[in-house]
């Protein structure tokens, strides 16, 4: 009987554990991890004796690992390029001779990755579309460097570490100069970059196998289906299946598909890669690249019975993928919820416990964990939901999955600090976005920040109009839709556009005010904004009651943030007691002398 090849794998986290999962009921493949004695991945695999224990950033445990194993794969692309170099150009010793060990992906294209402002450039000089960027100098000339970048990009820009920075990590948003006091605080003096701000109408990713020949020369790249991320904090938390946005035409999937594929066709290496992308007026822009399996394909696992992410990344790398590999959906549609550590370290079980009873009950969910620690914040397991329906249907179906999902993060970012604490511990980042025409406006709109004030919601707000500066009222519907802004209130007179045309190019919830102007009686800002044409909803509230607009803001975010809700709750009952004091005072006055005492 033939010996079964073995991989070698750096890194025994959830993906190596979902990997030797995958590799079991193939039986024809051994996988040997270098992690920690007790991590993931070596619970899953066999007991082979080929596991090597230490890290997996440890040039001589890599070598020991490499020793044993035909071909070496990452978990996480952060490992040293240098050594995996060395063991796959003049190889690593074994009963004194030097053993060549290919390495997959290509060490080319995990040292590309490595470093995101190279693996930016080096795309876009493929003609592949990215963001516009700068290099920031370093030093006494950081400074200056971020000045120039100002002039250059405007305001907002985002601020990235090159090197080691995942799930948002290693990011700032400056929005002002102002911040640029507040770099070294935050990044360090490690090497940066600037990208210039996308204000991007929703991301999506696409998982793509890499076919090389035996040669090492590129045989053809396969394209998993498209697919919509959701990141809060910097985290992807949900994943849609086919995205929601009727928007995402089959026109915008091919053009994903074929920008993913030209990504990875241009790098070295078999295996999976994940290509994260902005979706922007219909156009593509290349976000970031994973060389391995990712987090936005765990759905494939349910979804595409014959090939998840897992196996083919095992046959890919073994240069095994059949000729005739079908990488379509075997259901209509599919959810794939994170399940991210909370505020409590047992946050996260009335989730599970969640998803086993629906299981119980439609037999369509299936749970994930991953053995890890609970910790805020950190990924310990996943779920996903799949079904034969629209997402639209299973997204209700699926409602108190993702309701439970949003209120452990509730819990762990809204409940201590209060819901909408920046991570700076600074001023809260505003939830609410308060917006009016003119300042002539505010008379009529302080009446919602007084009720926001009241409910503690924190909110911005500031003067734009959609006929006079239309530019400027798309920048700030920008920064909200891609801030912690959870809802915005509009305030207009006249033709009254304002809540219209920002609910036109944000998917964030509008509430319009009509604002009684010298003619009409405030009727013809009503109307502006009440008849919206269908499929651009507007809240609309009565004339000049920006009270009501606030209360309904406030009732938007209780369905995150549990806080308001008991909040909304005190505000009811107090005016139900204040109207029943009113009317036990009528019960003893004449109208005219409950009149002079008013």
């Amino acid at each position: 009987m033939a010996q079964k090849p073995v991989i070698g794998l750096l890194g025994g986290g959830q993906l190596g554990l979902m990997l030797c999962e995958a590799a079991g009921p193939l039986g024809t493949v051994e996988i040997a991890v270098l992690d920690a004695e007790d991590c993931p991945a070596k619970h899953a695999a066999r007991k082979n004796g080929l596991h090597v224990t230490g890290s997996f950033k440890d040039p001589a445990k890599i070598k020991e690992l490499a020793a044993r194993c035909d071909v070496l794969t990452v978990e996480i692309e952060h490992v040293d390029t240098e050594i995996l170099e060395e063991i796959a150009t003049k190889g690593v010793e074994v009963d004194g001779k030097m053993k060549k060990v290919p390495v997959h992906p290509s060490w080319k294209t995990i040292r590309l990755i490595q470093d995101k402002y190279q693996q930016k450039e080096y795309f876009g000089q493929k003609g592949i579309p990215i963001a516009e960027q700068m290099a920031i100098k370093s030093g006494s000339e950081r400074k200056a460097s971020l000045h120039e970048v100002g002039q250059k990009f405007g305001f907002p820009f985002m601020l990235k570490g090159s090197k080691g920075s995942y799930d948002g990590r290693g990011n700032f948003k400056i929005r002002t100069a102002q911040d640029f006091d507040s770099v070294a605080e935050q990044m360090g003096d490690q090497p940066l970059y600037a990208e210039k701000w996308v204000t991007f109408d929703m991301e999506l990713a696409v998982m793509v196998v890499r076919v090389e020949d035996d040669d090492g020369k590129l045989n053809r790249v396969l394209p998993y289906p498209v697919v919509e991320t959701v990141h809060e904090d910097s985290i992807c938390t949900k994943v849609f299946f086919p995205p929601r946005n009727t928007a995402v035409t089959e026109e915008i999937k091919i053009q994903a598909q074929k920008v993913a594929c030209d990504v990875v066709a241009s790098l070295w290496g078999r295996g999976v890669f994940a290509v994260e992308m902005f979706l922007k007026d219909g156009q593509i822009l290349v976000n970031e690249v994973a060389p391995r399996p990712h987090n936005s394909g765990h759905y494939t696992i349910e979804a595409v019975h014959q090939m998840s992410q897992y196996k083919a990344q095992l046959v890919s790398i073994l240069n095994k993928v059949p000729k005739n590999l079908d990488l379509s959906p075997t259901v209509s549609s599919a959810i794939m919820l994170n399940i991210l550590g909370g505020a409590e370290p047992t946050s996260h079980d009335r989730l599970a416990n969640l998803a086993e009873e629906l299981t119980s009950k439609y037999m369509h969910v299936f749970l994930h964990q991953y053995g890890k620690e609970s910790k805020p914040g950190r990924k310990i397991g996943h779920i996903t939901a799949t079904g034969s329906s629209s997402i639209g249907q299973l997204e209700e179906r699926a409602r108190p999955l993702i309701t439970c999902v949003d209120e452990i993060r509730a819990e762990r970012v809204g409940g201590s600090p209060p819901a909408g604490t920046s991570s700076q511990g600074s001023k809260p980042d505003p939830l609410v976005a308060v917006t009016m025409g003119s300042d002539s406006d505010l008379n009529v709109m302080i009446k919602a920040t007084d009720i926001l004030e009241e409910f503690g919601v924190p909110y911005t707000w500031n003067v734009t109009s959609a006929h006079r500066t239309p530019e400027y009222m798309e920048q700030k519907a920008a920064e909200w839709s891609q801030g912690s802004v959870k809802v915005i209130i509009a305030g207009a007179g006249g033709a009254a556009h304002l809540p219209g045309m920002l609910a036109s190019i944000t998917h964030l919830p509008c509430i319009g005010v009509p604002v009684k102007g010298s003619t009409c009686d405030g009727m013809d800002s009503l109307l502006s904004i009440v008849q919206m044409p269908r499929g651009i909803p507007v809240a609309t509230m009565g004339i000049n009651n920006a009270t009501n607009a606030a209360l309904e803001a406030v009732r938007i975010l209780g369905n995150t943030y549990p806080e308001y809700v008991d909040k909304m709750r005190a505000y009811q009952k107090r005016i139900k007691v204040e109207v029943l004091a009113k009317d036990r005072k009528a019960q003893v006055t004449s109208p005219r002398d409950y009149l002079k005492g008013m």
